[in-house]
């Protein structure tokens, strides 16, 4: 099976997944109703902000890639190496943005999501976010803090380990998590992975409807 054709069979588990995720671990309705975060003062919706982070960027008025994530999802780890491969495809010309979107039925995923902040504030958001996706299944679907194995990741980076852990404890990053989740509930968000392009979402079902809708997107 050619890697494409993988990837496009990967995206129909996803979206069953993804379904199916809305329905056991998905938020509330009340939160999207009214579009906060526990602690999290209402404002307006954006698809993304300008503290959104980017793993891809390209010159301003390129389309924009928009996930919101939750590092403790399997549907997100599914598509993850579809989402790879993009950004080696069209990295240059689209920028690829990822938001937290910890769902509350995943123990560590907001933990996960803290730890990816706390390693953006070094300049290395991409590598941990890389690291939360490959070692997945040593730490996911556990109902005990990986607060421990979060850190080890940041010293196999070599961050600074006293400002990732002042960092990783700071409510100012627990509540950047927070904002983005009440931006995804305001827009709808109820499971993860959800995309957006250029402000739309977009829900492919193949590897080929994203390069379709890239392709289109660049004309």
């Amino acid at each position: 099976m050619s890697r494409g054709a993988k990837i496009s069979l990967a995206l129909v588990v996803v979206f069953v997944v993804a379904a199916t995720a809305i329905l056991l671990v998905g938020r509330p309705d009340k939160d999207a109703e009214d579009g906060t975060a526990a602690g999290t003062p209402a404002v307006a919706a954006e698809v993304v902000r300008q503290d959104s982070h980017r793993l891809s960027s390209a010159p301003q008025g390129s389309p924009v890639f928009v996930e919101f994530l939750d590092f403790e999802c399997e549907a997100c780890r599914a598509v993850y190496p579809a989402i790879e491969e993009l950004r080696a495809e069209y990295g240059d010309r689209v920028s690829f943005v990822v938001r937290y979107f910890p769902l509350p039925g995943h123990f560590n995923s907001e933990r996960a999501a803290r730890a990816v902040e706390a390693a953006a504030q070094q300049g290395r958001l991409e590598q941990m976010y890389q690291r939360m996706y490959e070692t997945q299944t040593e730490w996911g679907e556990q109902r005990v803090p990986k607060d421990d194995v979060f850190r080890g990741y940041a010293v196999d980076l070599g961050l600074d380990m006293a400002a990732y852990d002042a960092a990783y404890a700071d409510p100012a990053t627990a509540a950047r998590v927070a904002s983005d989740v009440a931006d995804g509930e305001a827009l709808g968000v109820q499971g993860t992975p959800t995309f957006f392009l250029d402000g739309q979402r977009f829900e492919p079902s193949t590897y080929q409807d994203l390069i379709d809708a890239f392709d289109a997107a660049l004309d």
